[in-house]
Order: structure tokens, then sequence, then C-alpha cells
């Protein structure tokens, strides 16, 4: 065989398997699309004392006065992952409209804010304007309050002149808390529909 060739194929080899050892360049992660939350794992919780406390703070109420309704909706569904904080108008003859807006606080994020519209049918006649503190269960992230939450029928309950009901959409609970005489308990027939922008009509 000629000398150059065989040369030329010792050449050829070597550099094949410096190349094979060689270190090979790492692209990108592959992309993980389920949900991120601070710190890898799921949404961080309230304590009762923190949500009386801001509670308390919201109404410009004693802890003593709200403390009872938190505590039924504590015995119901556990420690809260988010709460909304807001003010909200509703009308009723028989058949009611409510429209609210708020912001949604959960630990570690940033406020975002919460629209709400929707019917009712209750037994009252008359408007009123409230203010609003709406626990939220099983929240992980924002984005999950934007969707319709039905009332649950027959969860209206009433503690020194505060009421408070369920709305459930699958995993998620939320419990708007209400001052005042006006509670407007009819509520729970009906729906409400949580938007990152205001819509006038509440179907």
């Amino acid at each position: 065989m000629d000398r150059r060739v065989l040369l030329a194929s010792g050449i050829s080899l070597i550099a094949g398997r410096a190349l094979a050892q060689a270190p090979q360049p790492q692209g990108p992660p592959p992309p993980d699309h389920g949900p991120v939350y601070p710190g890898g794992g799921p949404a961080e919780t309230y304590s009762h004392d923190e949500i009386v406390r801001s509670a308390s703070d919201f109404f410009g109420v004693t802890a003593e006065a709200v403390g009872a309704v938190i505590e039924k909706a504590f015995r119901d569904n556990g420690r809260p992952t988010g709460y909304v904080a807001g003010e909200e108008g509703s009308v009723a003859i028989t058949v009611g409209l409510r429209y609210g807006q708020g912001l949604l606080y959960m630990k570690n994020r940033q406020p975002v804010k919460v629209y709400w519209q929707g019917p009712s049918v209750g037994w009252d006649l008359g408007g009123n304007a409230s203010r609003v503190f709406t626990l939220a269960y099983g929240i992980q992230t924002p984005d999950e309050i934007y969707q319709r939450f039905p009332g649950v029928e027959g969860t209206a309950y009433v503690v020194g002149g505060m009421g408070v009901n369920y709305q459930r959409s699958d995993t998620i609970t939320l419990a708007p808390i209400r001052a005042g005489v006006g509670l407007r308990l009819g509520a729970n027939l009906g729906y409400l529909a949580y938007s990152r922008r205001r819509h006038i009509l509440p179907l």
C-alpha cells in the first residue's frame, strides 16, 4: 500500500477517536410545561390568624367580629392559598345582577386585578354596594381564578352581621365574605364569572 495512503488513514483514525472522546456541547434543557411555583412546590397557604388580621383591617372591624365567619370557612375548607379584597354592587328584583372588582393576593406573588360579574336568584328587592373579602382555596396560580364559579346552593351562612357562601369549580373553592344587612344571600343560587377585564353583560 502507498505510504502516503497509510499515513493519511492513520491520521484520520486518530482524529476520529479524539472527536469521539471530546465532551459534546449540551443543548438547552427540554421545556417544562407544568406549573411553576415559588420554590418548586405548591402555593403557600394563609393561616387563620393571617386571614383574620387581613379581613379585620379590610372591613375596619375587630378580629372578634370577623373571626366567627372565617372560622366557619376554615372548618369547611382548610387553609386558603389566596384571597381577593374588593368592592361590589348589586341590584335585585328576585333575579339580580352583581358586579365587582378587587385584587387577588397570593404569597410570593404580585397582586393581580380581578373583575367579577354574574346573575343571581334571591329573595330581596333593591340594590346595595358592599366590601367583599373572598377566600380562595386550591388556586396555585393567579390565572386559575379567571373562570366561571357556580354558587353552591344552601351554603349561605350569616354570623355576627357577616355572610359567606361557597362557589366551586373543579378543585377550586371561593368563599366570598360580605358585611352588612344587604348581604344578598341569593347570590348562592347563581354564579360569578371572574375575568381580567370588566364585562358589561353578566352572562
